[in-house]
């Protein structure tokens, strides 16, 4: 039989072409024609007649499946548990994205090198040399006995020495420079990785070793290649925060063995990625004085309540268009903050400059830090510093109510153990019991109430 040709398909229209082209002759999409693996031509192949198709599965029933809980295991690393949901499940497939420099090599080597202590484990470096990986261990002084290295990007190879060695965790660094023979596109195209990527996952299924994928990120700060890597994978982490700093987060955006959106919250050192273990005290500026514009509150991220402080800047504006620029939340929201403050709040803004800032560079996606923006806003605006032992949360509707947030009174112990003794909140979330007794709680109901109070 003859050896079938390659082919190739239109990423927008989904057209199967057979050979490459810039242009889609149907859809005349341009850049968007990348082979596929053909079809296997096999002449007892069922065309269509569903009844003579013989069954090789059988039918059952949710309730008579045996439970069987995810067996888990530690990556020694405290806070990386802490994002997979109490360990590394068996079998599982992880992808850790990131910009280049921000640590994900280093934190993945910390891991494999304490695991190798209990298991067999596996480095795939596909990007560096193993002498680069050898020099980066002996600088952090970690345990080099018992981590094997394998420097290759063919993934059929690496699957043959994974099937030898039989290992318990296994990191490419990086899925974006492995490649499968069976298709003759360069290294990093759509078509590569994602071919790639299913026969790993396979190897990691069904001989129940866990795998790590490191996957680069474009300049918008997704994960390079196609949409569907994510799909196929089971957990999805991405590495955050800035490379002049020395904080680094990670965040789950999709586990199948845990919760989303939870934080692991690390400082990069000499010695490598630390955990930090009052992660509320590195997002704290901690002034000596009061100033304008400044706001604790308290996030919630993952099971975790963390103390994060909002900055506010409102200035005169010289532009016909003032400026609402955001760093760490939601620039349409600032919008729409600001509509209430002026509607409900009787405060103009539309001739000032207005900026906002999460300081430490965490990224706020929950509606708790409304009523801290406002009331942000309206201490800069007034040049009025506000208390540095204020805790304020609460998310503001677009009728000026302020209305409860989930886990209320977590949020309120978290600013009880560091020292806060007055707190402005929903009156939804005020606790019936006395929960922080050195702490003054100031329940609201309306914006008016909450900038009376203020």
């Amino acid at each position: 039989m003859a050896k079938p040709t390659s082919q190739y398909q239109c990423l927008e229209c989904a057209s199967i072409l057979n050979k490459w082209s810039g242009q889609c002759p149907d859809c005349k999409a341009w850049n968007c024609i990348q082979q596929i693996q053909p079809l296997s031509s096999s002449p007892n192949r069922n065309r269509g007649n569903w009844t003579e198709h013989k069954t090789t599965t059988e039918l059952v029933t949710l309730s008579s499946i045996p439970d069987h809980t995810a067996e888990r295991f530690s990556s020694q690393i405290d806070e990386l548990d802490r994002v997979l949901g109490g360990g590394i499940v068996h079998g599982s497939v992880i992808l850790l994205g990131g910009d280049p420099g921000i640590g994900k090599s280093t934190i993945l080597l910390q891991c494999l090198t304490q695991v190798s202590q209990q298991l067999s484990t596996l480095y795939v470096t596909g990007e560096e040399s193993l002498q680069q990986v050898n020099l980066r261990a002996k600088r952090l002084e970690l345990p080099r006995d018992k981590l094997k290295l394998l420097s290759s990007t063919c993934v059929e190879e690496i699957i043959a020495h994974a099937i030898t060695l039989k290992p318990g965790v296994i990191v490419i660094d990086s899925i974006q420079t492995i490649y499968t023979d069976g298709l003759q596109s360069a290294p990093g195209s759509i078509s590569q990785i994602r071919e790639s990527t299913a026969l790993l996952v396979r190897l990691a299924k069904q001989h129940n070793i866990a795998i790590f994928l490191v996957g680069h990120v474009t300049k918008d700060g997704q994960l390079a290649g196609p949409r569907v890597l994510e799909h196929m994978v089971d957990t999805v982490l991405y590495f955050e925060g800035d490379s002049s700093t020395r904080y680094r987060v990670i965040r789950a955006v999709k586990n199948r063995f845990g919760a989303v959106n939870e934080l692991g919250i690390f400082a990069m050192t000499d010695q490598g990625l630390k955990t930090v273990t009052n992660p509320s005290a590195i997002f704290l500026s901690n002034h000596e004085k009061p100033v304008a514009g400044s706001i604790i509150m308290v996030s919630r991220e993952g099971t975790r309540p963390i103390l994060v402080e909002i900055q506010s800047l409102v200035t005169a504006s010289h532009l016909g268009n003032p400026r609402r620029i955001s760093v760490g939340l939601e620039s349409n929201r600032l919008a729409m903050l600001l509509a209430v403050l002026q509607r409900h709040g009787g405060i103009p803004l539309y001739d000032q400059d207005v900026f906002i800032n999460a300081v430490g560079g965490v990224r706020i996606s929950e509606t708790g830090a409304d009523l801290a923006v406002i009331l942000a806003i309206l201490s800069s605006y007034r040049d009025k510093p506000v208390s540095n032992r204020l805790l304020v949360f609460g998310e503001v509707g677009l009728s000026g109510e302020i209305r409860p947030v989930p886990n209320g009174e977590e949020r309120l112990k978290e600013g009880s153990k560091h020292g806060f003794e007055t707190a402005i909140i929903p009156a939804a979330n005020k606790p019936r019991k006395n929960i922080c007794p050195n702490m003054k709680l100031i329940p609201v109901n309306h914006l008016a109430d909450a900038l009376n109070a203020l």
